[in-house]
């Protein structure tokens, strides 16, 4: 037996068969569909689905009022803000069934999306990526890939800054306010200063 097994309020409804990791909460009103995977110590708000066939990583807090489809991805830590919106469909309509164009969306490890954020899904069957660290500012509308700490704003998001890993908003220095950590633009990306090139 865990000794960490999750808490579910008793208004959630959990489809079987999922995975669902030790410490994770799921509150009020909220729906797993059936093969979703999520893991450990993840927090998921009220009124929020998950699937089917979703992947939700360690540590990930989802707030009030998302859904996760089919085809979403969240890598470890990721933070989706309130009412933030993940497509799946580029050209929906309630007349035609397009459930084998499913696009997908990769979230890398320790994205921020905030509230009220769409996130549109590539081109069928193809996959938008949103870089690790990043930060999609409350409202922005995003139609692209998202490079690595980039800070995204606007309808259609653009960059308009960089974060570092903690969030917090960069100045030329490229030295993060809070921790210290320095980070250098090479080629239109950004790194941690003195690590490899990132891989994606």
């Amino acid at each position: 037996m865990s000794e960490n097994p999750p808490q579910i309020h008793p208004t959630a409804v959990i489809d079987q068969p999922c995975e669902i990791g030790e410490g994770t909460k799921i509150w009020h009103f909220s729906h797993v569909l059936p093969h979703s995977r999520i893991g450990r110590d993840v927090s998921i708000g009220q009124n929020v689905a998950i699937g089917p066939r979703a992947t939700v990583g360690d540590g990930c807090k989802i707030q009030n009022n998302v859904s996760v489809y089919e085809g979403v991805t969240l890598e470890d830590d990721v933070f989706c803000g309130p009412s933030c919106v993940f497509t799946n469909v580029l050209t929906p309509r309630a007349f035609v069934n397009r459930k084998a164009e499913f696009g997908r969306i990769l979230v890398r490890k320790g994205a921020s999306i905030g509230a009220n954020a769409t996130i549109v899904c590539g081109e069928p069957q193809g996959v938008t990526v949103l870089g690790e660290y990043c930060f999609i500012a409350a409202g922005a509308v995003v139609t692209k890939d998202v490079p690595a700490f980039a800070l995204m704003a606007g309808v259609p998001a653009r960059r308009i800054g960089w974060v570092s890993r903690s969030g917090d908003v960069l100045r030329r220095d490229l030295v993060c306010p809070r921790t210290g950590e320095r980070y250098e633009e090479i080629g239109g990306a950004l790194r941690l200063a003195g690590d490899a090139p990132a891989a994606r």
